[in-house]
Parts: C-alpha cells; structure tokens; sequence
C-alpha cells in the first residue's frame, strides 16, 4: 500500500488532491489538466510520472485509478484559448477546472511543478490550500495519477482529431512539433486546433530592409 502525500508535509490529514497536466509544449490540440483524491489506501503497481510509461501501461493504470480514487475529474483549456491568455493561463484555467468539477473539496492541492494555480481561477474556492511540487509527478501518488489521466485523455483526443485533420499525424506525434508535424506545417499550413502563438506553427514572417537596418550592429 501506499500514500498520497510526502513525509513532513502536515497534510496527513487533509483531503488531499495531486494536480497536473499534459500538453503544455504541443503545438496543437488542448492542454488538459487532471486532479485525482487518493484513498487513504489503494493498490496501483507501476504507479509514476504517466511519461515514464508506455501506452499500455498508461492505459491500465487510468482504468485503475477511476476504480479506486475517491474522485478525479478534467479540465481542459482548448488551442484558441492558450492564443488568448498564453500557455500558462491556458495551464492555471485548466487546473482550476479539474479542481472545480472534484466531486469531493479537497482541502489541500499538490501542484506538479514550482507555481500553485491562481485564486482566480478556483472561483474564489475558500479553505484550499496549495503547495507547488517540482518533479511531482515522480513523488506524489496523486500528482502521478492526475498526469496519468490527464495524459491518457488527451492522447485519445488526438487521435479522434487525426481523423478529422488528416494531414498532421497528430495519432503518431499527438501534436508535439516533431519533423513530420512541422514539414505538414510547412506544407499545407495550420488547422483549427493549432496553436498559431506558438513558434513553428505559422511561417516566420521576413523582416523588411528597413527593419533589418534597425537591428544591433547593422
């Protein structure tokens, strides 16, 4: 057996949830957010960081955590909306969503990463406290689980995507800017669910002569 919280951390006992995303460096598709409450006791052999693990593993480990977490619950943020308020936003409003659609509150969120999400995007969710975990996928159970489904989600949806945007390999590559992902770009241009803020996604635009004379040591 095994618990959902780190030594030392006085959260032993609060109703602890592990926050984390999946598709933040993609150049398309959303960014998805999971949060997952671990019971006090659970049994998920292999449980780690979801990029740690192939498919198959991931696959067996997300029926299994539906099956035993107290609850858990998704928030996405899609393409359109990281081009609004950035990529980071886009992270925090997904966050905030999965935490806002738990069917239990928790008392306490373990964020993966080195910032907790911003009061503004929990509603003004009174009583919650935050810690921000680095690498916290490896060492918080919770954190795990959320990448796991947040990772698993969202990879389905990319699939489904490729189907209706055939050109990308979004199946093979799930929207990260691999070769083939950019030669599409290059060839046949972005698509609905592309992020056009992101580098790569749009053709670099070619500086004027005159800009070209404004630069340092022209």
């Amino acid at each position: 057996m095994s618990e959902n919280l780190l030594p030392g951390m006085g959260t032993e006992n609060l109703v602890t949830a592990g926050i984390d995303e999946a598709g933040r460096g993609c150049l398309a598709g959303p960014v998805v957010a999971g949060a997952v409450i671990l019971p006090e006791e659970y049994y998920l052999p292999g449980l780690t960081d979801s990029k740690k693990l192939d498919e198959a593993a991931r696959d067996r480990l997300a029926v299994e955590i539906k099956e035993q977490a107290v609850c858990w619950a998704l928030g996405v943020s899609r393409a359109h909306v990281v081009d609004e308020i950035n990529i980071l936003q886009a992270t925090f409003r997904a966050m905030g969503r999965s935490v806002l659609h738990l069917k239990v509150k928790p008392q306490m969120l373990l964020v993966d990463g080195n910032k907790t999400i911003p009061a503004s995007y929990l509603n003004g969710v009174s009583g919650v406290r935050q810690d921000a975990v680095v690498k916290g996928d490896l060492k918080i159970p919770a954190i795990s689980a959320a990448s796991i489904l947040a990772k698993t989600f969202r990879d389905k949806l990319m699939v489904q995507l490729a189907k209706r945007y055939p050109d990308y390999g979004f199946e093979i590559h799930k929207g990260y800017g691999t070769k083939v992902h950019l030669d599409a770009l290059k060839e046949v241009g972005p698509c609905a669910v592309h992020r056009l803020t992101f580098k790569g996604v749009l053709p670099e635009k070619k500086k004027t002569k005159q800009e070209r004379m404004c630069l340092p040591g022209i």
